[in-house]
């Protein structure tokens, strides 16, 4: 098991004038990236072969343009534990930032027990994402006293419209969300995609059957400093998914007529940038600032730097209220983020969250506290 004391004396080895900031390539990598050279630092890119054109080319530091300075191959992304792939990014004095893509196609143990190059964020908290181990995101959010949907036990239980997250069978990774109303729908509709071999038995059996939050799905996209130990709100955004975008973009007689040859998917594909009314945030504030002392009650030190709440802002007899049904541990997808007022607001410019790891990078290298945000 890598321990705090393992990353203290890989950071004491490091070249402090000469740090690398580095991500998979895949997820936020670019946006990593912008924020790392605004702010003077190196990058680096650990690509899979086939998947390098974006870093390697079109985006590559040249003529005073691009952000990615190296880059790294491998066969595939996992292989990012190898020794001499460690070693390389070691002798860059890599401060790593991990993603969804680096813990969706590396393996957790591995990365908890073997990946000594320092990750900028909550290393221990990552597998709380999945939900299928103990003291996982709902868990976290029923400490903090944060509103969840109802969760269904049994699915002979359904009495209101619910949305099932079951791993696709080809994609772990990815959830087949279907929506059912009762008992008799859920059986339709999964014994469907287990005929399509969508999903399998085994992972129906491990599904969340959770209440469907009627609402404006919004993402809550905040930083938490332990340098500081201040809570910022970076942005809002939404998902745009295929194809249920293409659906809901017809008129309803369309629509009616295209399901009976296509059903909706829910493949989150890109982000929109919302903005929220302004006299809510502070419940906006107040659930973020529940989550992290929830997470270092959990596990010290909890979390640390980005992570989203996402969620439904709903109406419950005229009074607005706040529902989240999924957390991201680590940085979000959206780098659109930086286009909502929010960071203007509190630095007078509006920042990415990759600039804002960067930002946080350079102060805790300033103040020598390297340690207190590298696990």
């Amino acid at each position: 098991m890598i321990t705090q004391e393992n990353i203290k004396k890989v950071l004491e080895k490091y070249d402090k004038n000469n740090l690398t900031i580095g991500a998979l390539g895949g997820h936020s990598a670019l946006d990593v990236c912008r924020g790392a050279k605004l702010h003077g630092f190196r990058t680096v890119v650990v690509c899979q072969k086939g998947r390098e054109k974006t870093y390697e080319k079109y985006y590559k530091s040249r003529d005073g343009k691009g952000i990615v300075d190296e880059i790294i191959i491998v066969d595939k992304f996992k292989d990012i534990v190898k020794r001499e792939v460690q070693e390389k990014l070691m002798e860059l004095n890599t401060i790593f930032i991990h993603n969804r893509y680096f813990w969706v196609y590396c393996n957790f143990k591995e990365i908890e027990n073997k990946f000594l190059v320092p990750i900028f964020g909550s290393r221990n908290m990552l597998r709380l994402e999945e939900r299928d181990v103990p003291k996982n995101q709902y868990y976290i959010l029923q400490k903090a006293g944060i509103r969840i949907p109802k969760i269904f036990t049994s699915a002979k239980k359904i009495d209101r419209t619910v949305i099932v997250k079951v791993a696709e069978a080809k994609r772990g990774y990815e959830r087949a969300f279907f929506l059912a109303n009762d008992y008799k729908s859920y059986k339709e509709k999964s014994n469907e995609l287990l005929k399509k071999k969508t999903i399998t038995k085994d992972g129906l059996k491990k599904a969340v059957i959770e209440e469907y939050a009627l609402g404006a799905h919004v993402n809550f996209n905040f930083f938490y400093s332990p340098l500081t130990e201040e809570l910022e709100l970076l942005g809002t955004d939404t998902r745009r998914q295929t194809n249920l975008d293409g659906l809901i973009r017809m008129p309803a007689a369309d629509q009616l007529a295209a399901l009976k040859f296509v059903k909706p998917k829910m493949i989150e594909t890109g982000h929109i940038a919302v903005t929220i009314k302004e006299s809510i945030l502070e419940k906006v504030f107040d659930i973020g600032e529940r989550f992290v002392a929830a997470t270092k009650k959990l596990n010290r030190p909890g979390i640390i730097g980005p992570f989203a709440l996402q969620g439904a802002v709903v109406a419950d007899e005229g009074k607005e209220d706040i529902v989240i049904f999924d957390v991201s541990m680590r940085i979000p997808g959206s780098p659109g983020t930086m286009f909502t007022p929010y960071t203007g607001y509190l630095y007078r410019n509006n920042i990415s969250v990759g600039e804002r790891i960067a930002m946080e990078v350079k102060k805790a290298l300033d103040e020598d506290k390297l340690d207190l945000i590298c696990t």
